[in-house]
């Protein structure tokens, strides 16, 4: 496997195999410092037993924001001037994403099943998490469209209660763009607190932010930690990390949206990963050409270049079979399909959060309004994970019934398999069913 610098941002693989080797380079690993561990740890602990005095103190710590218990919660006078400060634009755009994202997730809500046949009977029923909280990224930055991903699924699949967390800006107040999108996508509980100490609170309750049973939604590395120390007291959605894209293209793919797109994914973090697997060593040019030529005209060029010298590839295959079998292996959060007749290459796609077919699918589109949720697994975890979804929010409960008749025909079975298992007691609650008493 060869290796070379290019005049670009970019490593070009010269050539590759899918072999092990090439497997070991398309791992990523959620490392995270042990120091990190234990800051996240202390943060809990003291939430834990300190609650709303805690996350005022945090806040002001981590965010400059002076708040009282009382101010913790987004006041509906709040809300009111969050929609007098966007305009109508916004709020028609917001409302557009807004409904096509509730159409494709209706279409996910799965129903409870009963099938009563003779004698037993057995079925599932499907019932709604109580109560759930969401994160939503915030302080220097405003997220709407991650509200709409975390909060319209929970209220597709009947959540009760939903509780967002989100970090307020300096000077104390809220993103009107956040306030917005969370009324109009159904969440009327909102709280001025982030990071991992939001995240305590939502595990382990304080006076104004009562526990819920689910955590979903993404954040910076503190509130992944928190999510992970929190599980097991709580559900969570998935450990996010660093955003990416992987994209395959054939020779006669148009090489500024291949660089486009790479750009696109790469300015979401220093550690995002953007990669490019061709057969077509001309297109590969073409692309680190188009990806230089782009840089310049863009406003976050400093982190563009950080993040594609550390996470940015291009990958030159044997074919298109090989470029599928490393995708495969790499797991990405997006995949892309810049090749003819993509719907043809669909089946050879095993493992992909999220899937952008021929080139005027850029995976923007599926980040804001295409329909499916953008909270997607990353770092190779879609080899066993789902995106966020209606299933995310809703519990299945098996329900049995057995008549006597069917019990005295499954009885002895019963009787012998506990008996392997040396579970005496087990026989007997059949045993006594079926008047054998086990003098």
């Amino acid at each position: 496997m060869m290796l070379s610098k290019s005049k670009g941002a970019f490593v070009l693989l010269k050539t590759i195999a899918a072999g092990e080797a090439a497997r070991r380079g398309f791992i990523r690993e959620f490392v995270v410092p042990d120091e990190i561990v234990l800051r996240v740890n202390e943060i809990i602990q003291v939430v834990r037993v300190e609650g709303d005095q805690a996350l005022c103190a945090f806040t002001a710590r981590f965010d400059g924001v002076e708040l009282e218990p009382a101010d913790l919660r987004v006041s509906k006078d709040e809300v009111r001037s969050a929609y007098r400060e966007v305009d109508a634009r916004f709020l028609e755009t917001i409302r557009l994403a807004r409904d096509r994202i509730l159409a494709f997730h209706r279409r996910q809500l799965p129903r409870s099943w009963f099938d009563t046949g003779e004698g037993v009977w057995l079925g599932q029923l499907v019932r709604p998490l109580d109560r759930v909280g969401i994160y939503v990224p915030g302080g220097t930055a405003s997220y709407p469209s991650s509200v709409l991903m975390n909060a319209i699924p929970a209220v597709v699949a009947g959540v009760k209660e939903i509780a967002m967390v989100t970090p307020p800006a300096r000077g104390g107040g809220m993103h009107p763009y956040t306030l917005v999108a969370a009324t109009e996508a159904g969440v009327e509980e909102i709280y001025k607190v982030g990071g991992a100490q939001a995240v305590a609170a939502l595990a382990y309750g304080t006076p104004s932010i009562r526990r819920v049973d689910k955590i979903t939604g993404p954040g910076n590395i503190y509130v992944t930690v928190a999510k992970q120390q929190v599980f097991g007291r709580v559900d969570i959605d998935m450990l996010a990390g660093p955003s990416e894209v992987l994209i395959i293209a054939d020779a006669g793919a148009d090489p500024v949206y291949v660089a486009a797109d790479l750009l696109a994914q790469a300015e979401h973090d220093v550690l995002a990963r953007a990669v490019l697997l061709t057969p077509s060593w001309e297109l590969a040019g073409k692309v680190r050409d188009e990806v230089v030529r782009l840089l310049d005209g863009l406003e976050r060029r400093e982190l563009l270049t950080r993040a594609l010298a550390d996470g940015g590839l291009i990958v030159v295959t044997r074919d298109l079979d090989e470029a599928f079998g490393l995708a495969n292996c790499f797991a990405p959060e997006h995949l892309e399909l810049m090749v003819a007749d993509p719907e043809h290459w669909l089946d050879r796609v095993k493992n992909a959060g999220a899937v952008f077919l021929g080139p005027y699918s850029p995976v923007a589109v599926g980040d804001y309004l295409a329909g499916p949720n953008h909270v997607l697994p990353t770092g190779g975890t879609a080899r066993f994970f789902s995106g966020l979804g209606v299933d995310t929010f809703l519990k299945r409960i098996n329900v049995i019934h057995c008549s006597r008749r069917s019990l005295e025909q499954l009885g002895p079975k019963v009787i012998e398999l506990a008996g392997v298992e040396g579970l005496p007691a087990h026989a007997l609650a059949v045993q006594v069913r079926l008047g054998e008493r086990g003098e």
